[in-house]
């Protein structure tokens, strides 16, 4: 297959980007980033060689948490803006070369949606079976996914005398997807946003969504997946469905789809491999991630694995084992506000890596290099730090830093009236923003431009079959991605200490170079594809290796 001929598969190649319309550019300044402000921005995105827009939730909100409390799925929340702000904002993205995926948060609702406030009303409501009711909670419930903050996952309502089932927190009651009414109200949700014309949707915690009452049985659930999954092809060929499945490789597989059956998720986060990362920083030692990536199962041409530094949620360790978590936790996060539920850290990566830039741009190197498609959280382009004083999940999700000015050029209403505060610290927007970065050409702006470019002109990345390369150092990590448009090959090195690594990538063709990708040089290689490679302290090199007739530019 040509790289002309997969275009139509475009999230294997690209670069999304996460943002949250509130906390990123405020254009009527009243303290709260608007979709105008969105749009003014949208150059700053497209220089960076971001190619998908992931938003989180904008639509209407009491906003106790951060908005995935919503109170109808196809508005829009007025302090953010219009379904007309909206839809010009979408085209003008598209002319920038953006495609936009939205947040889906249909696992629950606001419990100030009209459907529920006429659930509680009365069991005989219309709208009573939209959600999950028993006159006394299960002898086992589930534990809350919010230790500390919610005491179980069943909430009594004293005006009906039932108890309703709130995965999450208490004012977000589950929706009852065994009702019928209920995933017509998805489908319609779905089709709706497709026609205003976005691109697909990032599927909140799909393990909740697909998963049936206690105690009814509706077969089995992922041909609930596949429904939507079918429908959102149906209306739109190019979507796709990126899920938050923290599970498993094995549990994830299922995801995607089984063999012999139609396609589920088009795109999984892999977890996994983020956990493994952190704690590989934390030992200075490439074995835990080369040990993750060797575990990821192979997965079809269409479906494709999203890699991330962190997310706007808590950087979770949930599946490290309890002493690797401490590991990571006394190396990132020794202080108790570093942490949240037992299990996660709030910070940004900057001020783990106590602001070595050497070290946050091997991280970003790692990124954009290892096989599958890198996923941005806002501010990480420019390494913004967090913020104590929001506390919890909040300490991450502080407005976009634009320029050294006051509320660092987010909005210009008093500081009392923002949605957030930015950091008042080193990390203040008078030292971290992106005016000081943009024609710095030694930034980390300008650094995270450059990998964006290369990992775009390198469709191995995104295409290619993985090999680990043996180097002989256990703090240095190399990797192989072959495709039929080439090989390209990434080293590096998790140790304060410079260090020389001897690669061995197997038959070459006879003549084939090992061409510098941030450099202007190209080496020989020997018959059994051996070279020698010199690393920086916390260094990365990108290769390619380049065939005689191979007319590509390097």
């Amino acid at each position: 297959m040509k790289i002309t001929d997969r275009s139509d598969l475009w999230w294997k190649t690209a670069v999304v980007y996460c943002l949250d319309v509130e906390t990123y550019m405020d254009w009527n300044d009243d303290g709260s980033g608007d979709f105008e402000g969105l749009g003014h921005r949208l150059d700053h995105l497209a220089e960076l060689g971001v190619t998908c827009l992931w938003l989180m939730p904008f639509q209407p909100t009491p906003d106790r948490d951060d908005g995935y409390d919503i109170t109808d799925f196809t508005g829009v929340d007025p302090r953010l803006g219009s379904l007309g702000d909206v839809a010009e904002f979408l085209r003008t993205a598209r002319d920038r070369g953006m495609r936009v995926i939205i947040d889906f948060v249909m696992n629950h609702t606001s419990d100030r949606h009209p459907w529920f406030r006429s659930a509680r009303r009365s069991r005989t409501s219309p709208f009573r079976d939209y959600y999950v009711w028993r006159d006394e909670p299960p002898a086992h419930p589930a534990k809350s996914v919010f230790p500390g903050e919610e005491d179980g996952v069943w909430e009594y309502d004293e005006r009906t005398e039932q108890y309703y089932l709130h995965s999450f927190y208490r004012h977000q009651p589950d929706l009852n997807i065994a009702n019928p009414a209920v995933r017509h109200e998805i489908a319609k949700t779905i089709g709706f946003w497709l026609e205003m014309g976005v691109s697909g949707f990032r599927v909140d915690a799909v393990p909740f969504l697909i998963e049936p009452p206690d105690g009814v049985d509706i077969g089995d659930p992922h041909e609930f997946l596949r429904d939507i999954r079918r429908f959102l092809q149906r209306r739109s060929s190019e979507a796709v469905l990126l899920g938050e499945v923290n599970l498993p490789f094995d549990q994830q597989l299922e995801f995607f789809g089984r063999p012999g059956h139609p396609a589920e998720l088009t795109m999984q986060f892999d977890f996994l491999g983020m956990q493994a990362l952190y704690l590989s920083l934390a030992r200075e030692d490439a074995r835990p991630l080369a040990a993750s990536l060797a575990g990821r199962p192979h997965l079809e041409p269409e479906s494709q694995w999203a890699n991330f530094v962190r997310n706007h949620d808590e950087l979770t360790l949930d599946k490290l084992s309890d002493a690797e978590r401490q590991e990571v936790f006394d190396a990132f996060a020794p202080e108790e506000w570093m942490r949240v539920y037992g299990r996660g850290i709030a910070r940004r990566l900057p001020p783990m890596l106590d602001g070595d830039p050497r070290r946050i741009r091997m991280v970003y190197s790692l990124l954009f290099s290892l096989p599958g498609t890198p996923v941005l959280f806002y501010g990480e382009e420019i390494g913004m730090g967090e913020n104590r004083e929001e506390g919890g999940r909040m300490t991450v999700r502080t407005p976009m830093q634009w320029t050294d000015e006051v509320n660092g050029g987010f909005s210009r209403a008093r500081p009392n009236r923002l949605v957030a505060a930015p950091p008042a610290d080193g990390y203040a927007p008078e030292h971290v923003n992106v005016e000081a970065q943009m024609h710095d050409p030694d930034s980390l702006l300008a650094t995270i431009r450059k990998f964006a470019v290369r990992y775009r002109s390198s469709p191995e990345i995104g295409w290619g079959r993985l090999d680990l390369l043996d180097t002989g150092n256990d703090a240095v990590l190399a990797h192989q991605l072959t495709a039929d448009v080439g090989r390209f090959v990434a080293v590096h090195n998790f140790a304060p200490r410079p260090a020389t690594v001897t690669l061995e990538l197997g038959e070459v063709p006879t003549g084939a170079r090992f061409s510098d990708l941030f450099a202007v040089d190209a080496f020989d290689l020997d018959e059994r594809g051996r070279i020698d490679v010199h690393l920086d302290a916390y260094g990365y090199r990108w290769f390619r290796v380049v065939d005689p007739g191979d007319r590509r530019l390097t």
